[in-house]
């Protein structure tokens, strides 16, 4: 099968600025319960994921376009340019900021926390 990504447009993801698009690559059924999203994440210019907290999944980011900032759980700040990998662990925390004139796009996936 081939299609398209969905795309879904979030105003203030996570309480942030500015408008990111979520293209999700997989839906809730092709994921078969192992993640709550597979997807790429375009932060627009001059906007932001807002600092949140993962409590039952984990998220892993690869950075595939564009330059911005990631935030990590104790608050430090650090670029993050195309080929960076940030991760999130369960209970951590994280935001990201997009600072420059052009799209920040990166890969996203969140992998549920596993059950015993």
């Amino acid at each position: 099968m081939v299609r398209k990504e969905e795309v879904t447009m979030m105003e203030n993801m996570r309480g942030g600025t500015g408008m990111t698009e979520i293209r999700r690559f997989l839906t809730e059924e092709e994921l078969m319960g192992h993640a709550d999203l597979f997807c790429r994440l375009v932060v627009h210019p001059h906007s932001s994921i807002g600092f949140h907290r993962h409590e039952h999944n984990a998220e892993t980011f690869f950075v595939m376009k564009g330059t911005g900032v990631f935030i990590d759980d104790d608050g430090s700040r650090t670029e993050i340019h195309p080929g960076d990998v940030c991760t999130i662990a369960v209970g951590q925390c994280h935001g990201v900021e997009n600072n420059s004139d052009e799209n920040l796009e990166m890969t996203a996936l969140i992998l549920k926390e596993k059950v015993e």
